[in-house]
């Protein structure tokens, strides 16, 4: 193919330098932005992948780490709890679906990963309920054996676990619920489980992100949110996952993520996230990631 923007004869060997240089240097940023999303995933999925070819792996897109797109900001729900619990593991003794988290903290303005923020995240077990509010029952609603059958009646108000304000805690459990900071690339990985549902919602994880505070050995002190979000799973993995237990067990009628009134329907910049997982035996632990783009000048309380 004939290139017609090819530097001419006339040229001088100096124009000729600079275009060489300015294509090398536009590659190289290419270069450079790929290898920071998908690097941390690379290495330890794709041993997984090539050995079952059942296996369903969503691979970075190049959204992921697009400087200028922001990540969805969401309400915070009625069940944050600043717990101080600086851990990576919030599984405790809940039952479920192994899921390990990572997500990427970026500046999405500049693109630079954002290095010892605070990354709080929260959500229900397996049958809907959070930690905190055990006498709330599955979502914030009522208490006791889940319903069964078809519902009856009208609902009226806001769902369970929906806009709502903040509700003060029940009781001392915090199982769910942790916060680590990122690392020099932005970073930050949880160990969980798959969460489950309750009424009026699809299934989701709560995020927020501090920055400008103090680690101490009593948590993470001043600063401020930059960030209030939610993660969101795929109808493909949720059904799978339906078929396991504890899961299985939940009879609560499920809202899909299509009827969700909170999911800004905007794919990963609404916080769907990246799921990886065998999907003949889901059972067996799913991984989960995304970037989420933050303005950390910026305060978003949720």
């Amino acid at each position: 193919m004939t290139d017609t923007h090819s530097p001419t004869d006339a040229q001088s060997s100096e124009e000729k330098r600079k275009l060489a240089r300015r294509t090398v240097l536009a590659a190289g940023s290419a270069a450079v932005t790929a290898v920071g999303v998908g690097s941390a995933f690379a290495a330890s999925d794709g041993a997984t992948a090539a050995a079952s070819g059942a296996r369903t792996e969503a691979s970075p897109s190049a959204s992921e780490g697009a400087c200028y797109t922001l990540t969805s900001e969401l309400v915070e729900g009625p069940y944050y709890i600043d717990a101080d619990k600086l851990r990576q593991d919030v599984t405790e003794d809940q039952a479920g679906i192994p899921l390990h988290l990572t997500l990427k903290v970026i500046d999405a303005e500049t693109c630079r990963p954002l290095r010892n923020a605070a990354v709080d995240i929260w959500h229900c077990n397996a049958s809907g309920v959070y930690s905190g509010y055990e006498s709330s029952g599955s979502g914030g609603g009522s208490g006791g054996t889940p319903p069964t059958g078809a519902p009856t009646g009208t609902p009226t108000g806001p769902p369970p676990g929906g806009g709502g304000g903040h509700q003060e805690p029940t009781d001392d459990t915090r199982y769910l619920r942790g916060t680590w900071h990122t690392d020099r690339h932005g970073h930050v990985t949880f160990r969980t489980v798959f969460p489950g549902w309750y009424r009026g919602r699809c299934v989701h994880i709560h995020v927020k992100v501090h920055v400008d505070g103090e680690w101490t050995d009593a948590g993470y002190e001043g600063g401020h949110t930059c960030h209030t979000g939610q993660l969101f799973f795929d109808e493909k993995s949720v059904l799978l996952s339906a078929e396991v237990e504890p899961y299985a067990s939940n009879t609560t009628t499920r809202t899909t993520l299509d009827e969700d009134t909170i999911y800004p329907d905007n794919g990963h910049e609404g916080g769907l996230l990246h799921l990886g997982y065998d999907r003949h035996h889901i059972a067996r632990g799913v991984r989960a990631h995304l970037t989420l783009g933050v303005e950390p000048d910026e305060t978003n309380n949720g």
